[in-house]
């Protein structure tokens, strides 16, 4: 049967308890997530993510991710040197293999699909 998964008020959706976040590279960054869905085989997550203002480095060397920013703004340098600011509204596609770091200018929350590589 196909799943019809609704998710309803994301931007108000009750999230775990926040926590360090352990590739923290600037500041006291805590964050929490839930997960709204997986796929059966474990490959495929979406859920949704918030992170406290700071920087952190990032590694989707097993994974691909979209993000779709429901509130904050980031700054997000990629490993090339080149960055993009995102905010609410603004999406990005982060490809198998990709490396940067996320600047978190304001708390953001965002939802993600992750596909494991």
């Amino acid at each position: 049967m196909t799943d019809l998964s609704a998710f309803l008020a994301l931007a108000q959706t009750p999230l775990g308890p926040f926590a360090p976040k352990p590739t923290t590279l600037e500041g006291d960054q805590q964050e929490a997530a839930v997960s709204l869905w997986t796929s059966d085989d474990g490959r495929v997550d979406i859920g949704i993510w918030e992170c406290t203002p700071g920087r952190f480095s990032a590694d989707r060397t097993k994974s691909s991710e979209f993000c779709h920013f429901l509130s904050g703004e980031i700054e997000m340098t990629h490993a090339d040197g080149s960055k993009v600011r995102l905010g609410p509204g603004d999406a990005i596609n982060l490809p198998l293999g990709w490396k940067g770091e996320w600047r978190v200018i304001s708390q953001v929350r965002k939802i993600y699909v992750i596909t494991k590589g």
